[in-house]
């Protein structure tokens, strides 16, 4: 089964090797505005990565529902068209310069990763 994303890049992907890569944050109580923008663009950064193939960073959206988490602060979306290229982004100087920069601002960070 092939899933077809579109997006910018237009990209297919062969669903039995795609990783899908989700990274919810919640920052700490007291980052400050300033620090929550430089966030955001290193966020926007990692999606220079060239194994980075679908990409979206988001926020909580209002939905009311018990059973939907909205106490985080950003959620990063990527997908790869295989583990590999997942392996390349964890090693990635972008990658690794943005946790070095960021890292002392997360409260908590929750990864789940599935094909």
């Amino acid at each position: 089964m092939l899933i077809v994303f579109t997006n910018c890049n237009n990209y297919i992907f062969d669903q039995k090797n795609m990783l899908a890569h989700h990274v919810l944050f919640w920052l700490k109580a007291e980052t400050t505005e300033g620090q929550i923008a430089a966030f955001k663009k290193g966020l926007e950064s990692l999606e220079n990565i060239e194994t980075v193939k679908t990409f979206h960073i988001g926020t909580p959206a209002a939905i009311d529902r018990a059973v939907v988490d909205i106490t985080y602060s950003f959620s990063l979306i990527i997908f790869f068209e295989d583990m590999a290229g997942h392996d390349v982004y964890q090693v990635h100087t972008l990658h690794q310069a943005f946790l070095d920069q960021f890292r002392e601002l997360f409260e908590k960070v929750v990864i789940y990763d599935a094909h």
